[in-house]
């Protein structure tokens, strides 16, 4: 097939321009196309009252090598790539010792799915449990306040990406095209067609949920077992080699090919790998708040006249502001229409989070607002970054009521820098509930300086993003793991540990539900590769 870019419409355009377009491009009379098809379809917001939709269409016709020949040399019209996936390597029938994924989150599930396609018949371990479960125990500590330190938004059955807003796109480079993969797959588990296409996919948290579940079935039935409430406590390492896990029951499992796949949160586990010797080190992430704005503000900012369209959806953003203290601030995790929520793993801590649904559909529209800090800002060993992280989850808890609720504080007070003494229009969405307080005691002085002159600089590119009445809510710590699990870049495996192969965000390899996938398809194929050199060679 023939592959056209950049095809710009009218955001209203009829169905039939599409196809005129493609006879214009190409110069071909009708009879002459055979059929086509979306590729991707974006959108161009810089004039608001003139938005524009951009596509990539592959085409067939009746004469596409002619076209081709013709088009050498025009960047718009090119061959349409191969994006089926290849697998790397099947499993020997001599086969005797599975390979492990610890964690199930999106980088485990996809490594797990693509092992068990390949035919090693994988053992999944996951601490928390399986996603339905995990819903139940998270939604009750968002209605009753009752924390399940092993089943949360962070621990269980499809990982953090859960509870998000469930973005699939990432700006990590794929040369390989592993995120068609990572696509295919979603949407024979039930997601929506069009996430094939759209610039910008997501899914939201109820559609994960089902998809999660037909992941895990597509994987039993290729032969790999799932262990839930199954924590890894102990790592058997033996001249350098990787020989297996204990869990937290005291059962012992064998395995040369273990991935960990545990996810930013997995503090204890991150200990407990420092602790065998497994070569780890600090690295930058961010800390911040959630900024709640209506909806309705954000749309009428960046689609002016056209706000509400269909097409167009409920708008985003991305921002960033480089700070006169030198650091930077940014955007993260933005989520349209929809909503805070509590999204801690251990007790007595507080910790924000962003979700929506499907839909998006909710009043208000959230994001994080996030300074960059590196291991120089918490001095100390490896997992220095943890204690900072936690520190900060429990000044929060503290600033909270000491209840789980959280810090929160109207834009206009907290760039005033005083106490508000009532909420604005924007209506809070954090479950459990918030405490209106200071959110300057809520983080290091040089991060609250650079917020304060961030929020300000986005309002000239988001207008009202300034506003009063918007609300910021404390304090979003879990941006990225505060650590990296060095690994080589040729076998995938751990620098000093062989056959331990690091992965995902929790690794430090990943950041968001696209990437971590990614990464779980490269980890499968680096694993499958190293069996079948072990057990063939």
């Amino acid at each position: 097939m023939i592959r056209l870019s950049n095809i710009q419409l009218p955001l209203d355009h009829n169905e039939a321009a599409l196809e005129n377009a493609i006879l214009s491009t190409l110069n071909i009379a009708a009879e002459q196309l055979v059929r086509f098809n979306i590729f991707r379809r974006g959108y161009d917001a810089r004039k608001k009252t003139r938005i524009m939709l951009i596509y990539t269409l592959d085409v067939e016709t009746s004469c596409n090598e002619v076209l081709l020949s013709q088009f050498a040399d025009h960047q718009q019209v090119k061959e349409t790539p191969d994006l089926e996936y290849h697998p790397v390597a099947q499993a020997p029938v001599t086969l005797t010792q599975r390979p492990i994924v610890i964690g199930f989150g999106p980088c485990g599930l996809l490594a797990a799915l693509v092992l068990a396609q390949m035919g090693y018949k994988p053992i999944v371990l996951e601490r928390g449990k399986e996603v339905r479960e995990r819903t139940k125990d998270t939604f009750g500590f968002w209605r009753k306040k009752i924390l399940n330190t092993e089943s949360n938004v962070q621990f269980g059955e499809g990982g953090a990406g859960t509870f998000s807003d469930g973005k699939l796109y990432s700006q990590v480079k794929d040369p390989k095209q592993y995120s068609r993969k990572v696509l295919n797959e979603f949407v024979a588990a039930g997601a929506p067609d069009e996430i094939l296409y759209v610039s910008k996919p997501h899914i939201g948290t109820f559609k994960l949920v089902a998809m999660v579940e037909k992941m895990r079935a597509q994987i039993l039935e290729l032969g790999g077992e799932i262990r839930f409430s199954s924590r890894v406590e102990d790592l058997h390492i033996e001249n350098g080699q990787i020989t297996g896990v204990t869990l937290a029951n005291g059962e012992q499992l064998h395995s040369r090919h273990i991935a960990i796949a545990i996810g930013h949160s997995a503090r204890d586990t991150f200990e407990m790998l420092h602790n065998k010797g497994v070569y780890i080190e600090a690295k930058p992430f961010s800390v911040g708040f959630r900024i709640e704005h209506e909806q309705s503000t954000i749309d009428k900012a960046r689609f002016g006249p056209n706000a509400g369209n269909e097409i167009l959806g409920a708008a985003d953003y991305k921002l960033v502001h480089h700070c006169k203290n030198g650091r930077s601030v940014y955007s993260f995790c933005m989520c349209p229409g929809g909503t805070v929520v509590a999204a801690t793993s251990e007790e007595n801590r507080v910790v924000t989070n962003g979700m929506s649904q499907y839909s998006r559909n909710e009043r208000n529209a959230n994001s994080a607002i996030v300074v960059g800090i590196d291991p120089s800002d918490y001095p100390g060993g490896p997992l220095a970054g943890i204690e900072f992280q936690r520190k900060l989850e429990s000044l929060a808890y503290e600033l909270g009521g000491s209840n789980y609720d959280a810090p929160a504080q109207t834009v206009g007070a907290f760039l005033r820098n005083e106490t508000p003494k009532k909420l604005g229009s924007v209506t809070p969405s954090f479950k459990p509930g918030i405490k209106l307080t200071n959110l300057a005691d809520a983080l290091p002085d040089f991060c609250i300086e650079a917020i304060r002159e961030a929020i300000p600089a986005f309002n000239k590119k988001i207008r009202g993003f300034a506003l009063d009445d918007a609300l910021l809510t404390g304090v979003e710590t879990r941006t990225s793991a505060p650590i990296n699990i060095k690994r080589d870049p040729d076998t995938l495996e751990s620098i000093n540990i062989k056959g331990l192969y690091p992965a995902g965000e929790g690794a430090g390899y990943a950041g968001g539900i696209m990437s971590a996938a990614i990464d779980g398809i490269k980890i499968a194929e680096a694993m499958a590769l190293s069996i079948n050199k072990t057990t063939i060679g």
